[in-house]
């Protein structure tokens, strides 16, 4: 935890993708979250919207209910601190089709 107030529930984790991992479609339905990228190159996508190559430096912000995904390039591994406010509900793995479909962009 962030902070030790049991009223507050905000992680942080420092996550690291393997070259072509990727999380599941999922939603922070109490809250927001933010990615802070600090290394390799990685995706995120929100549903129903074009995909967006991250790299070191790059910040999203993600609001509360929205449907995403991120995860690493195909050839690059993939870090990024995550601030997490509530929980998270993970949803279907996003396909093979659709990742593959990105190194196209």
């Amino acid at each position: 935890m962030l902070v030790n107030d049991p009223e507050v529930s905000v992680g942080v984790g420092n996550v690291t993708f393997e070259p072509g991992c990727r999380n599941h479609w999922h939603v922070h339905k109490d809250g927001y979250q933010i990615l802070l990228v600090t290394g390799g190159e990685g995706w995120y996508q929100e549903e129903g919207k074009p995909a967006r190559r991250l790299m070191a430096g790059d910040v999203v912000v993600t609001h509360k209910g929205i449907k995403h995904w991120h995860g690493a390039t195909k050839d690059s591994w993939f870090e990024h601190l995550a601030i997490t406010a509530g929980n998270s509900e993970f949803l279907e793995p996003v396909t093979d089709e659709v990742y593959e479909g990105l190194e196209n962009q």
